[in-house]
């Protein structure tokens, strides 16, 4: 079972991990509802490393980034959801609208997206280049998302 971090205690885990030879993996999203294409991108980005970070965008962050009404569930929540998850490792809560102040705190060994992205269009992948990250599209096609289950189960746009 994975464990939430503040972002001290995030920093602290990572230079130790890295000091011991593990190879840390960062991954990040909103992570509002999790769904199957959550599990395996996140299954796939851990075997792509020994210790898999996932960021969670913060409430504030997911409101800016996908509009009114969104989250539908707390960041505290979605946390807990994804540190419960056997791939997951450390799980940390941010602010910030992309994860570049991430990836340079722990600077990570790879830089995990979705398959929604391609390595040319990867928001922070000037960031992962500075920080020596590798950049990995991990999971399956981007067939699942949160707006469009929330479409479906609405029967509008969200």
């Amino acid at each position: 079972m994975g464990e939430i971090v503040d972002r001290k205690a995030l920093v602290s885990r990572c230079e130790a991990l890295k000091a011991s030879g593990k190879r840390i993996v960062l991954t990040n999203g909103a992570f509002d509802l999790i769904h199957v294409g959550h599990v395996r991108a996140l299954k796939d980005a851990r075997s792509r490393g020994d210790v898999l970070v996932v960021g969670v965008n913060g409430d504030a962050s997911v409101n800016r980034l996908k509009g009114a009404g969104r989250p539908v569930v707390p960041a505290a929540e979605r946390a807990e959801l994804l540190a419960s998850l056997s791939c997951v490792d450390l799980v940390h809560v941010f602010e910030e609208d992309d994860v570049a102040v991430l990836l340079r705190l722990i600077r990570p060994h790879v830089h995990a997206k979705g398959r929604d992205y391609t390595k040319e269009n990867v928001p922070e992948r000037a960031v992962a280049a500075e920080v020596g990250a590798e950049i990995a599209i991990v999971g399956d096609p981007k067939d699942h998302s949160v707006t469009d289950l929330l479409k479906r189960i609405t029967g509008r746009g969200t």
